[in-house]
């Protein structure tokens, strides 16, 4: 890398050497995270401790075992992960693609990686809140407005966050599940709105992206209904949102990379939004 922009041809790799600043969009997985009881949780657990064998030259090494859901921490949801009347988004038969233990079709490994235009729709911020209250459904009118205040605009092909607040109660696993208080999400009128846009994949601050009612969980899920099985965009969920919000950033590149894993209906993900800085 030369440093100096002006001698880079290609103009991606100009911008990166003029200062790219990468924005940690994940939640840290760790033991005793919350997780939703749809979902086995994570554990990490270290399989070798340096000291358990000793090379001959003074030499160790550790290591671990993971086991975790595919929908645990910040994940996406792949088109495999709901149904509705036994179909799949395009009308592909899920008992017919889960066949031998893995989809055939809409995995999680069908999702291309993609570096693409993001935008935050500030909802608290909207509200003039710190997060939104427990069951509070985002409505179409919200979006828009939260749209309107930041001065940005879902584009198609790209990315669109909800921030709620709620990230900042992850550390609280009772209270950010809210099983008893509900949890703040998007309505099925909101979610017709994100897909008019043409985006390629919804997210948010919360466990399940849905408006969970106070004291009835996860009792039906229109929003992943609408999005996955009718119109095949992908969801992001337990996003961390604070610092983008905090810093008042609307607008960003976001890079989009989940594990290839074949056959699974969710993926673990580690999002980054790249924004101008400084070297």
């Amino acid at each position: 890398m030369t440093g100096n922009s002006e001698r880079i041809g290609d103009p991606l790799l100009a911008a990166v050497a003029a200062g790219v600043e990468a924005i940690d969009l994940a939640q840290p997985l760790t033991n005793g995270m919350p997780c939703s009881p749809n979902h086995p949780g994570f554990r990490m657990v270290l399989s070798r401790r340096h000291g358990d064998m000793v090379r001959a030259d003074g030499g160790s090494a550790a290591n671990e075992v993971i086991v975790t859901g595919g929908h645990v921490g910040t994940h996406i949801d792949a088109l495999a992960h709901v149904s509705q009347h036994g179909l799949l988004h395009g009308g592909v038969d899920a008992m017919a693609a889960q066949t031998g233990g893995a989809f055939a079709v809409h995995g999680v490994g069908a999702i291309q990686p993609r570096l693409c235009h993001g935008v935050l729709l500030d909802v608290a911020k909207l509200h003039g809140v710190r997060h939104l209250p427990g069951g509070y459904g985002i409505t179409a009118e919200d979006l828009a407005e939260a749209a309107e205040q930041a001065r940005v605009r879902p584009q198609r092909g790209g990315v669109c966050l909800v921030n709620t607040g709620w990230s900042g109660l992850w550390s609280d696993p009772q209270r950010y599940l809210g099983f008893e208080s509900g949890v703040p999400g998007v309505t099925p009128d909101a979610a017709q709105w994100l897909v008019q846009h043409g985006i390629v994949a919804a997210g948010a601050d919360t466990s399940a992206f849905e408006q969970v009612h106070p004291g009835r969980g996860h009792a039906t899920l229109p929003v992943h209904r609408i999005l996955l099985v009718e119109h095949g965009t992908h969801i992001i969920e337990h996003l961390r949102l604070g610092e983008l919000a905090a810093r008042g950033i609307a607008e960003f590149a976001f890079v989009l990379a989940p594990l290839n894993i074949v056959g699974a209906t969710g993926s673990p993900l580690r999002p980054l939004a790249l924004v101008s800085g400084h070297r």
